[in-house]
């Protein structure tokens, strides 16, 4: 049982890192953030 569980949380780490090379190293594109723009920073028209 104990080797299942290995097994299963090692391709869980395995996939997570190659998902994360992949974003990195722009093969799969990253998510955007969302720009807020702050009251006082280039005209944010809330005066």
């Amino acid at each position: 049982m104990n080797t299942i569980v290995q097994n299963i949380l090692t391709f869980i780490a395995i996939i997570a890192a190659v998902v994360y090379l992949f974003q990195k190293f722009g093969v799969i594109p990253s998510r955007k953030k969302v720009k807020t723009k702050a009251c006082g920073t280039n005209d944010c028209g809330c005066h």
